[in-house]
């Protein structure tokens, strides 16, 4: 529980985490030398140092002790402790401080405090809020005195020259290594953009660079990289090549049956406009998602396009208000988000009498919306629907608007994770029939 907790406020990337390695076992290597210096050396050094001023305290309050009146305490002090450099002088017991004075970082201090009350018999407080003084109370027979000496005498001089020293070669260290650890990192990351983009559907050039793990990983990238390009590639140019071939054969056919006055041609010109229309869907699905290069593009704009040239082709399609608070551009593949869109709303018109196509864009994301109003498509043949060449004949059938060969929906999922989206299918609310999402970030 402790560890999922903690994971929330982890840093997420690889330079964040990379410094988090750096900077924790520095940071606590520096707090553990720190608290030992302190009790081992710091406490040390001054409860020596407060154990000799202590004798020399004793001394005083002999001579206090011997004095024939408080007024001369002061001159008998001076007198016989002259070596010492301590003066005492009586105080009226209102002006004896009631706590002790000192600054909240004085750990010093809070020793000496310590150690005064355990070993000096009639103390009464210490007063450290004067950085070069040491004023000391306590009662006597005589009354209270105060006895005041130099602050150097029970503190080592300069106690922070080693914290000064520490954090500072500690931070310099640290800002040495992170240059380092960037100059490492730098190969990881391009890498990373590099696979982002080709996911994407752009090829950046990239060059392995960097340590011999992340070469590896590099140059398998690349490797990889080529294989997927030269399998699509050879699709595209088998699937091309054959669609194309069969192009000659069926315009003649087309021609050859326009020409002949046999009643019973009809069904045959029927066929060879399926067959003829199978094809196109075939060139569209070999064509994939390479057409064109990214620009940026106005989404409202895109859509209103796209309907109007549906709408042009007979289709039953209306365009909705836009939603979202976003507005600007986001980077496409015009074409292929238009024929993206164009088999969405043919699936639609197709399997439904009407289609309604909306865009949402907001700050992150851009969402292009095609709904219809006919059966829809069960939730658990929704990932098979996506699949080339799925027919899927129970849930929305193929005699309607001449059928097609299951492209569809495979076009636009393709097109969309060629953008680094998702095409989701679900249930439109207001239309009861298939909602066809395609969501990409921006």
């Amino acid at each position: 529980m402790f560890f999922m907790w903690l994971k929330r406020y982890m840093p997420r990337g690889i330079y964040g985490r990379a410094a988090l390695i750096l900077l924790l076992p520095v940071v606590i290597l520096q707090l553990v030398v720190t608290v030992i210096f302190a009790q081992r050396n710091y406490e040390g050094v001054t409860t020596q140092m407060t154990t000799t001023v202590l004798r020399e305290v004793a001394l005083v309050l002999d001579v206090v002790a011997d004095a024939p009146s408080p007024d001369d305490i002061a001159p008998m002090v001076t007198e016989r402790l002259a070596p010492l450099m301590m003066r005492a002088t009586p105080v009226p017991l209102d002006e004896v401080p009631r706590q002790n004075s000192l600054s909240w970082y004085d750990y010093s201090g809070r020793v000496m405090i310590k150690l005064f009350r355990t070993r000096l018999s009639g103390f009464l407080s210490l007063d450290l809020s004067d950085p070069d003084l040491v004023y000391l109370f306590a009662d006597t027979d005589r009354g209270p005195i105060k006895i005041s000496f130099d602050r150097r005498r029970i503190s080592a001089a300069n106690p922070h020259q080693l914290f000064v020293y520490t954090f500072t070669f500690g931070f310099l260290m640290t800002l040495i290594s992170f240059v380092y650890l960037r100059n490492q990192l730098r190969p990881i990351k391009r890498l990373a953009r590099a696979a982002e983009a080709f996911g994407r559907g752009r090829h950046i050039p990239y060059t392995p660079a960097g340590a011999v793990e992340v070469r590896a990983a590099g140059s398998a990238f690349v490797d990889m990289r080529a294989r997927i390009e030269r399998h699509i590639e050879q699709r595209t140019l088998m699937l091309s090549g054959v669609s194309h071939d069969l192009r000659t054969p069926l315009t003649r056919m087309r021609l050859s049956l326009s020409m002949m006055d046999d009643e019973d041609t009809g069904p045959l010109l029927q066929d060879v406009d399926d067959m003829q229309r199978m094809l196109d869907e075939f060139l569209d699905f070999s064509k994939g998602t390479a057409e064109g290069e990214f620009e940026k593009l106005d989404p409202h704009v895109l859509l209103e396009t796209a309907v109007a040239e549906a709408q042009r082709a007979g289709r039953n399609v209306t365009l909705l208000p836009a939603e979202g608070t976003g507005s600007g551009t986001v980077r496409l593949r015009k074409v292929a988000i238009l024929r993206a869109v164009d088999n969405l709303i043919s699936n639609a018109v197709r399997y439904g009498s009407k289609a309604e196509v909306s865009v949402m864009l907001t700050d992150k994301t851009m969402r292009i919306r095609v709904e219809d109003d006919g059966p829809g498509i069960p939730e658990a043949r929704r990932h098979e629907a996506v699949r080339p060449f799925s027919r899927l004949d129970s849930a929305r059938s193929q005699n309607q608007g001449g059928g097609g060969v299951g492209l569809g929906l495979a076009i636009a999922t393709d097109i969309a994770r060629a953008h680094g989206g998702v095409l989701r299918l679900g249930v439109s609310e207001r239309l009861g029939g298939l909602r066809a999402d395609i969501v990409i970030a921006r």
